[in-house]
């Protein structure tokens, strides 16, 4: 579980940007201040614009204001050079007529369905007459025609009056219109003070969530590893991976305390590994102690001293010998070398050399009892004989398949040992062609569920359920032996596979 967790944590780490606290807490900072920078920014034009349409409002009527000031300034010019005739007055009576007729240019001049723009149209049109008027009147009072330029200056001066009056009517309702657009101009700005001030409440709470989120993405990971940290430092071990979501300072940090953990748990576990291997192993050298034992006590039924019996067997060999009796010389060698390997072999393991010879002496005691009756074949693989395996393993097999194999029966009796190579396995077979065995009794045997009762009474006590746990054992594995029987009278094979190494032509048992 802790593993998945940290695979998962390491491909979200993959896929996130690598970016410092430091980093974060400026880009955050800068955003904010960017954003209320612009919304600022935004503000103030849009209130210029505002000042700006409000300042043009009025600004006709200032123009209008101007029209009546340079209309009042040529009337007066005029009549000032009609009553000095100086040049000065005619100079003045000059410019301000100019001033005037550049007012006039920003007047109305077209026919459309608006009051204002109708009223200004008319006062174009009679401040041209106005200003041919006085044109007319000057020219007349510098040729001395004192009758043109005084009817000139009546028409002029009346149709001045006309002129003042459409100003002013003129200047009233331009002064209205621009009122009511005041009004509105007026209430838009308020709006877009209060619109602005929700812009600016509404981004300065955007801020603090952006700081309140980010602070709380840098804060969040360091208490769930505080919380973690407690846990171990109480002594529970047995606590989830804190997920590492960014590559900050806290996802370094986060990252390393992970590894630690795992490491913690990764140690912990070799140490019970190591622990229940060291069990294992210890029980596993006490069973196969236990089983030898059982096995050469078995062997050695009878309570007669081992050794008194290999030198009583001895002298019975040189007294045979001194008589010149070779056949019986013989089979007491044969037997004292059967009980010398029982006395000598106090260890668990033994060569197959060994173990062959074992066989050897066993058969030849045999068949001097039963007249030769025992037929017994080798096909061995010199090179495989120095390998090390359970001692007392092949003998019991032997003697299981003259017992329950091959005694009794109405045919010779074989018994054929074959030691070879197969790939990379060592193989004993230890075959007989006697009345074989059924499915019931063979899963009794490997399972080690045979009775007593099914034992012959001529067998030593060493069957092949003991064989078979010493060969489990001594192996660590559990198909090392198998049993096969083609039949009833069709004999029984008993298969020994052992795993080889080989160098050099030198075969050893893999560990």
């Amino acid at each position: 579980m802790i593993q998945k967790l940290w695979n998962k944590n390491k491909v979200g780490i993959k896929n996130k940007l690598s970016f410092s606290i430091q980093s974060k807490l400026v880009c955050v900072f800068l955003c904010t201040s960017l954003v209320l920078f612009f919304v600022n920014i935004v503000i103030y034009i849009n209130i210029n614009e505002m000042t700006a349409k409000i300042d043009k409002i009025y600004s006709s009527n200032v123009s209008i204001n101007q029209l009546q000031e340079a209309l009042d300034a040529t009337q007066d010019n005029m009549a000032e050079y009609l009553n000095t005739k100086s040049s000065d007055a005619m100079e003045a009576y000059y410019r301000s007529e100019q001033d005037y007729s550049l007012l006039l240019e920003d007047l109305n001049s077209l026919t459309v369905k608006n009051d204002v723009l109708l009223m200004e149209k008319n006062i174009r049109e009679m401040s041209l007459n106005y200003l041919e008027l006085t044109s007319s009147t000057i020219d007349a009072k510098r040729g001395r025609n004192v009758e043109k330029y005084s009817l000139y200056y009546e028409q002029s001066t009346k149709l001045y009056s006309y002129l003042t009056t459409f100003i002013f009517s003129l200047n009233n309702e331009q002064f209205k219109f621009n009122s009511n657009n005041y009004e509105i101009l007026l209430n838009s700005m308020r709006y877009s003070e209060m619109m602005n001030m929700v812009i600016l409440i509404f981004v300065s709470i955007l801020n603090i969530l952006l700081i309140i989120l980010l602070t709380s993405q840098i804060t969040s990971p360091l208490k769930k590893l505080a919380e973690t940290a407690n846990r171990i430092a109480e002594g529970k071990l047995d606590v989830e991976l804190v997920e590492v979501k960014t590559r900050d300072e806290v996802g370094v940090v986060t990252k390393a305390f992970n590894k630690m953990i795992l490491s913690i748990n990764q140690y912990i576990e070799k140490i019970k590994e190591s622990m229940e291997k060291e069990r294992a192993m210890k029980e596993k050298e006490l069973m196969i102690e236990t089983h030898l034992k059982d096995a050469q006590l078995k062997y050695l039924q009878a309570q007669i001293n081992p050794h008194f019996l290999f030198n009583t067997l001895n002298a019975g060999a040189q007294l045979a010998m001194m008589e010149n009796a070779e056949k019986t010389y013989t089979y007491i060698q044969n037997v004292a070398d059967f009980f010398r390997y029982n006395v000598k072999k106090n260890k668990d393991t033994a060569t197959l050399a060994e173990e062959i010879e074992l066989v050897d002496n066993y058969v030849y005691i045999l068949n001097v009892r039963f007249s030769g009756d025992i037929h017994f074949q080798k096909i061995i693989d010199e090179r495989l004989t120095k390998i090390q395996i359970p001692s007392m393993i092949l003998q019991p097999i032997v003697e299981n398949c003259i017992n329950y194999g091959i005694r009794g029966i109405d045919w010779q009796g074989l018994i054929e040992l074959s030691v070879y190579r197969r790939d990379d396995n060592l193989c004993i077979s230890i075959k007989d062609n006697g009345i074989g065995m059924s499915e019931e009794l063979i899963e009794k045997v490997m399972k080690s569920r045979l009775k007593e009762t099914d034992l012959s009474e001529n067998s030593n006590g060493v069957g092949l359920d003991n064989v078979i746990g010493r060969l489990r054992l001594f192996f660590d594995r559990e198909d090392v032996l198998k049993i096969t029987s083609a039949g009833e009278n069709k004999g029984t094979e008993v298969s020994i596979l052992i795993p080889l190494e080989c160098k050099d032509e030198d075969f050893y048992i893999k560990p």
